[in-house]
């Protein structure tokens, strides 16, 4: 099957843009039933609106207060614990660690 490139306009901002042979192809191969109704720049500003993670972009991190498993002070992890896990303080966990790598 050849594609040639086609001329799309954008549903929010009403620009042309182009629907590559190749991106066509790509949806061809991907099995997409719809051509591409926005512009790379709406995409990207919808995509931000409605809160997803463009590529590259960094997640924001999670920081939960607990209490340390081993020696019972409060502290911070940079992970949400789940139930029925020990979850250690930064000290615990290293000495844990080192102990390990030495047995």
């Amino acid at each position: 099957m050849e594609f040639q490139d086609k001329v799309l306009k954008c549903i929010d901002c009403g620009a042309d843009f182009v629907f590559t042979a190749g991106e066509q192809l790509f949806f061809h191969d991907k099995q997409f039933k719809n051509e591409p109704k926005r512009c790379k720049p709406c995409k990207g500003k919808r995509a931000n609106m409605l809160g997803s993670t463009p590529p590259g972009a960094t997640y924001p991190k999670v920081e939960t207060r607990t209490t340390c498993s081993g020696c019972g002070k409060d502290t911070t992890v940079p992970f949400k614990p789940t139930q029925g896990r020990p979850v250690f303080c930064r000290e615990c966990f290293q000495q844990k660690r080192t102990t390990a790598a030495t047995a």
